[in-house]
C-alpha cells in the first residue's frame, strides 16, 4: 500500500509540475491597450493562449516582411517559423521574442541556403 501511495504521489507531482495557467495577451498591454512588441519576452509568448501566440506571430511576420520591403507570405515557412520560435522561446524564456526570432530566422536561412544582402 505504501509503495502505491508513493508512486501515486510522484505521478501527481510530475503531472502537476508542468501545468501553467495561460495568460491573456491583453494582460501585457498598457493602460491604453497597446503592446510593446519589442519588449515582450519569450516567457510571455510561451504562457499565452495559442490563438494569441498565432496572432503575435502573424504581426511579427508582417513587421519583418515590411522592414525587408517584401509583400509576399510563404504560409508553410511562416507556420514552421512560428513553431520554431515558440519552441525556442520555451527553452529560453528570459529572451525577448524578437531575439528568439532573430536566432530562428538566421538558422532557417542557413538551412535553406538563403543569403541576406
Amino acid at each position: 500500500m505504501r509503495k502505491r501511495l508513493i508512486i501515486a504521489a510522484a505521478a501527481f507531482a510530475i503531472a502537476g509540475s508542468n501545468v501553467q495557467a495561460q495568460v491573456d495577451l491583453s494582460s501585457y498591454a498598457d493602460a491604453e491597450g497597446f503592446l510593446d512588441v519589442q519588449a515582450l519576452t519569450c516567457a510571455q509568448l510561451a504562457n499565452t493562449w495559442q490563438g494569441d501566440a498565432d496572432m503575435l506571430a502573424s504581426w511579427y511576420s508582417g513587421w519583418y516582411n515590411g522592414l525587408a520591403k517584401k509583400h509576399y507570405m510563404d504560409i508553410r515557412k511562416g507556420k514552421e517559423a512560428e513553431h520554431e520560435v515558440i519552441v525556442y522561446c520555451k527553452a529560453h524564456p528570459e529572451l525577448r521574442i524578437i531575439q528568439a526570432m532573430d536566432v530562428v530566422f538566421k538558422n532557417m536561412r542557413q538551412r535553406l541556403g538563403v543569403e541576406v544582402k
